[in-house]
C-alpha cells in the first residue's frame, strides 16, 4: 500500500489497515511454516506496510502534540 494512500485515511481506517495486515502476515507465517508459500514476497510487503501505518501513526501523534504545545510543526519530507 503507497503512503499517499494511508495519509488519506482517518486514524479509525488506519487501525483498521494496521489489525488486517498484522493478521495477514500472522497467517502467511503460518502457512510459511506448514508449506511453501506461493509468493514470499508478500510476507516483507506486509512487514513493510506494518511499518509505513506504524510510521504515519507516530508521525501524526507528534504532530499532535506540537500543535498543542504552539511549537511550530516540524518540516515533513514526502518521497
Amino acid at each position: 500500500m503507497k503512503i499517499t494512500e494511508l495519509r488519506e485515511m482517518s486514524d479509525e481506517q488506519l487501525e483498521a489497515t494496521l489489525n488486517e495486515a498484522r493478521d495477514t502476515l500472522f497467517r502467511l507465517r503460518i502457512k510459511a511454516q506448514m508449506e511453501r508459500l506461493d509468493a514470499p514476497s508478500e510476507m516483507r510487503k506486509q512487514r513493510r506496510d506494518i511499518a509505513r501505518i506504524k510510521t504515519l501513526q507516530a508521525e501524526r501523534i507528534r504532530t499532535t502534540k506540537q500543535e498543542g504545545a504552539g511549537a511550530p510543526p516540524a518540516e515533513v519530507a514526502h518521497a
